[in-house]
């Protein structure tokens, strides 16, 4: 149609596009969990009928979604679907250890999800007590024998488009959580507060998150209904912020900036050519404005 073509030459001159296929058709993902009777088994049937209905309607990967990602479920249901879909593109994760990524990567996924606990809302190193810094976890797991073979994706710990950059110096993609959260597209209730507009954020670990559907993410999906689920994020509250739109530029001059002062002219280039050093408090307070009265914060700081 008219407007297609239309959208079609807008896109292409835009510094931000949508990921299509060759049907000029969104691509669309959908995340599943590794879903376990009530005996404890795997629940193959109800996974296998779960996703052949997500294939049936066109899309694109499925992600199995666990906050442990290196586990005897996870890979027996990446083994699963592999067998069944196997042109299918399959995430796993997640995982903070090179180990992880080889005993992901050998089940047959195509990409894995890297990160325990960065995440803003996120209070997994805390109440579990596991987890590592998440620079350090892409560092480990971008020395996995199988790197070569799989896509690694950042999940959690973006702030600023500087953290794009740095994640991506040692990974493929990144997921944003908190950074979105309070764009007017994401989902949400909105708040005043002494004037000022908030979205309701919560972790996919929170107890409300979890009462709603996200137990079996982290293994609590067969609780006793006289035992609470133990919660692994927060509810909070985000800033109202412009369009999706808006942040995404952002972000992505922030990424082309930081590849620029690298010479990087790719998304490879910048893997090679990224190098890392030490820095002390005072170089960490060195790297923010400082000894000044900020009035206007820019958005993308």
């Amino acid at each position: 149609t008219l407007s297609d073509i239309e959208r079609i030459i807008e896109e292409r001159a835009a510094t931000v596009k949508p990921t299509r296929d060759a049907q000029f058709r969104l691509l669309c993902g959908a995340a599943v969990s590794a879903t376990r009777t009530a005996s404890g088994d795997l629940d193959k049937q109800r996974i296998l009928g779960h996703v052949g209905n997500l294939v049936q309607e066109g899309v694109d990967a499925v992600a199995i979604s666990t906050a442990h990602g290196h586990t005897l479920g996870v890979g027996e249901t990446v083994k699963l679907l592999r067998q069944e879909h196997p042109e299918l593109t399959l995430i796993a994760g997640n995982v903070t250890s090179a180990e992880g990524v080889d005993f992901l990567a050998d089940a047959g996924a195509d990409a894995i999800k890297i990160g325990q606990g960065p995440g803003s809302i996120c209070t997994t190193r805390i109440v579990a007590g596991v987890g590592i810094p998440q620079m350090t976890a892409l560092y480990v797991a971008s020395k996995s024998a199988s790197r070569g073979k799989v896509r690694l994706i950042a999940d959690g710990g973006i702030t600023k488009s500087g953290d794009i950059v740095k994640a991506m110096t040692l990974s493929d993609a990144v997921i944003c959580g908190g950074v979105l959260a309070g764009c007017k597209e994401a989902p949400g209730k909105i708040l005043e507060i002494n004037g000022k507009l908030y979205k309701e954020y919560r972790g996919m670990g929170s107890l409300e998150a979890m009462q709603a559907g996200s137990a079996a993410r982290y293994g609590q999906s067969n609780l006793d209904k006289n035992r609470k689920a133990t919660a692994e994020g927060v509810e909070a509250l985000k800033e109202v912020s412009g369009a999706v739109r808006e942040t995404l530029l952002q972000l992505v001059g922030g990424l082309q900036s930081g590849m620029g002062y690298l010479g990087a002219p790719s998304l490879e280039a910048l893997h090679s050519q990224a190098r890392f050093a030490r820095i002390t408090p005072a170089g960490q307070r060195e790297s923010a404005p400082h000894d000044i009265i900020e009035i206007k914060t820019a958005k993308n700081s």
